[in-house]
């Protein structure tokens, strides 16, 4: 999809006065996504489990999940505002905001490779 980035508003589940907002890259090859260190500690983000992801170049690395209400403007495509509560990846000092293809599953979107924009999913 080239480089495409959204603003999502990521907000506390357990305490929905808990928000914080921010750019995020679409990585269509990330399964889930990833809500950067300091956001995740603005709303107090709490981790429900830990996983091991293996990475491109095969190094294995651990991190925290949570749940959070994930809400992305996608207007400009006039497919309106989508939210959906999300099992993210709670990041470390480092990583990156990301917005996987599993929380734009569960808003119900695709991405058109083709025209860099994003579709709603044909459900069967």
């Amino acid at each position: 999809m080239g480089v495409t980035t959204v603003t999502a508003t990521i907000t506390n589940l357990d305490d929905r006065d808990k928000q914080v907002t921010g750019k995020f890259l679409v990585d269509t090859g990330a399964g889930y996504s990833v809500v950067p260190y300091e956001m995740a500690k603005k709303i107090e983000l709490k981790p429900k489990r830990t996983q091991e992801f293996s990475l491109a170049d095969g190094t294995t690395i651990s991190r925290k999940l949570g749940y959070a209400l994930m809400k992305v403007d996608f207007t400009d495509q006039r497919k309106g505002v989508r939210e959906a509560p999300c099992l993210v990846v709670i990041g470390q000092k480092g990583d990156s905001a990301l917005l996987g293809l599993l929380t734009l599953e569960t808003m119900g979107l695709i991405v058109d490779p083709f025209r860099r924009e994003f579709r709603p999913m044909k459900l069967h």
